[in-house]
């Protein structure tokens, strides 16, 4: 029944002298017991390891994909927004305004469903604003819809400024649809962000800030508001950008999302994805009235020192330096022995300021404010308003050629304390004077004197200095928008007297190999650094 064939691998083979083996049907001897058990003992170990080695690498696999998810798209936002729902609010607020004029409609996109909705509704609750038998009401209500978010479990809530501007009633829903009149703790219209409180007779679920300033390009972010009404909307996309300077302020540093933002947003928070306050939604750009992708966020970091002086002392205490500044152009840094165009050039000190304390000078170029590098002009007076009133911090300088250290005792800022002015440019003016010429500049110059004053209508505090008496046209002057009647001061950081004080340093700046000079002008009672090409 069963077949006697065997394969040649199979064949018996003949004894071998001292072989282990042993005739079938008997024991093998104990040398060889061992032999086989140590043979098994090496198997079972050498699978083990490899079990081991695949699980390890297992687990590393499992690390990266878990990496790689994190990096990429989300599954869902669902268990963030559910988490961070409860905390984020709609504010309602109501103001009385002259009958002839009428409460603004909220902007809908053309043709949405929500822009008939509304205008029904406020022909309803104004029946004379369009000249109907209710025209004799000698007052109307406005009211306006925003967002907003609680920072703590007693009932503070964060939301822009301009949503609660002009407001003579404000009022706080919860997600919970409780609604709860709110008091205004303080506001800071330069930043647009005002500090509410309310009374809930309970502790309240809240959001914390987190560093802004970690907050990478590409990161995804989360916002969560009250777009026209709707409120608890929730919307997600990616952080787009970052410093953005918008126009809108001082301290313009904005966060740029594509996460769709719309009319009502303003106020709310935008999260990142550890459920931390990154930025508070504050204006969209857009031709049509909706989302296009392009909106802005205030920073936390830039808000998080305002909001506790709020809270503090319910108006907000600012850092103050006491100069005013401009843009370090390439040619003012070429003119300054500068590598790089950056940081901010002083073009004037305020008398009684902590500049002049510290003892900065004009035409220092402010390299670095309290160990954080000065990138660009407009940086500055952030760095400074957020610093500690009272602190020395350490300002780094470019002067003479050289880094300087000195240090600042922070000032207060007042309200009618301009902490940095940037010098507007000049229009272009030609004349035909001529005093005592330095032609390699295209301009002439006499001495400050009573006569010279009066010719050209300076004011008597003006009492040292040249004054330009002729601009020759097309040439370097002009071209740096220096007019006649403009003041020169000064000339590489050395006062200027007479006319031969500028060939003097106009000849120096040649022979370092430089190709401008730095001019300190007065006109009025501004004062700038101007660059000129001193010509061949």
């Amino acid at each position: 029944m069963f077949s006697a064939y065997r394969s040649p691998l199979s064949r018996s083979l003949p004894q071998a002298a001292g072989s282990d083996s042993a005739p079938a049907g008997h024991p093998l001897p104990r040398r060889a017991t061992a032999r086989a058990m140590a043979l098994r003992a090496a198997t079972s170990t050498g699978t083990a390891a490899w079990m081991l080695a695949l699980a390890a690498a297992l687990m590393v696999l499992v690390s990266q994909m878990a990496q790689a998810q994190a990096r990429g798209t989300p599954d869902s936002f669902a268990d963030l927004a559910e988490r961070l729902l409860p905390a984020v609010v709609n504010i309602s607020t109501s103001q009385t305004i002259s009958a002839d004029r009428s409460p603004d409609m909220p902007q809908f996109p053309p043709g949405s469903p929500f822009e008939e909705f509304f205008k029904d509704y406020l022909e309803r609750q104004n029946p004379g604003r369009n000249g109907g038998n209710g025209g004799d009401q000698p007052t109307q209500r406005a009211t306006s819809l925003g967002s907003g978010f609680i920072v703590d479990p007693d009932g503070y809530i964060v939301t822009n400024n301009h949503v609660i501007q002009d407001a003579d009633e404000i009022t706080v829903i919860l997600s919970d649809d409780t609604a709860l009149k709110a008091e205004l703790i303080g506001r800071d219209a330069k930043v647009d962000i005002a500090l509410l409180k309310v009374d809930a007779k309970r502790k309240l679920p809240y959001v914390d800030f987190g560093d802004s300033d970690k907050a990478r390009v590409g990161d995804w972010v989360m916002a969560i508001g009250n777009p026209f009404g709707l409120g608890g909307t929730v919307t997600a996309g990616i952080l787009s950008a970052k410093t953005r300077d918008i126009n809108a302020g001082p301290y313009d540093s904005f966060l740029q999302t594509d996460a769709p933002i719309n009319r009502g947003n303003s106020g709310g928070p935008l999260f990142n994805m550890d459920g931390q306050v990154v930025g508070v939604n504050t204006a969209i750009y857009s031709p049509s009235g909706g989302s296009v992708g392009i909106g802005f966020a205030s920073p936390a970091n830039l808000l998080k020192p305002v909001l506790e002086d709020l809270r503090k002392y319910g108006k907000t205490r600012r850092g103050w330096l006491g100069v005013r500044i401009q843009t370090v152009t390439d040619e003012i840094a070429e003119s300054l022995g500068l590598k790089k165009a950056r940081g901010a050039l002083v073009a004037g000190i305020e008398d009684g300021s902590p500049a002049i304390g510290a003892g900065i000078q004009t035409g220092d170029v402010i390299l670095e404010w309290d160990s954080r590098e000065v990138k660009e002009m407009r940086r500055l007076p952030a760095m400074v308003a957020e610093s500690k009133i009272g602190d020395s911090v350490p300002v780094v300088v470019w002067r003479d050629g050289e880094r300087k250290t000195v240090k600042v005792k922070v000032g207060e800022l007042k309200d009618e304390e301009q902490q940095a002015k940037a010098d507007a440019p000049k229009k272009k003016e030609t004349a035909a004077v001529e005093s005592s010429a330095v032609k390699s500049l295209g301009l002439s110059v006499t001495p400050v004197t009573a006569a010279s004053r009066a010719k050209y209508s300076l004011p008597d505090t003006i009492t040292k200095g040249l004054i330009v008496t002729d601009v020759t046209a097309k040439g370097p002057a002009e071209e740096k928008g220096i007019r006649r009647g403009n003041v020169l001061l000064e000339m590489g950081g050395k006062e200027l007297k007479s006319a031969g004080d500028m060939a003097e340093q106009v000849a120096k700046t040649k022979e370092s190999g430089r190709k401008s000079v730095l001019l300190l002008v007065q006109v009025g009672n501004d004062m700038k650094y101007v660059p000129v090409n001193i010509g061949n």
